[in-house]
């Protein structure tokens, strides 16, 4: 019996590559809203970061999300996903 593949992503925090199912997903919508996505199914463009509070600090420093979502990321919406992160 073949083995399953393990698609694995890379977090864009700390810079490791981890299975996809243990990283939470940040989406940009075509509205261009951007919001946490826990359960991995929302349209948009996605990024892909560790359920670790150090780890979004680490992408807010370097503003790897604006990087990678090409647009500007205002302070509240970083608040907003480090609450839903630590809950």
């Amino acid at each position: 019996m073949k083995t399953k593949k393990i698609p694995m992503r890379m977090c864009i925090g700390c810079g490791e590559k981890k299975p996809k199912k243990e990283l939470v997903r940040v989406v940009k919508s075509k509205e261009g809203e951007i919001s946490l996505d826990l359960t991995g199914k929302k349209s948009g463009r996605g990024a892909y970061i560790c359920g670790d509070l150090k780890c979004l600090q680490k992408a807010r420093k370097s503003r790897r999300l604006e990087k990678s979502f090409s647009c500007q990321i205002s302070d509240d919406i970083y608040d907003t996903m480090e609450s839903e992160l630590s809950k």
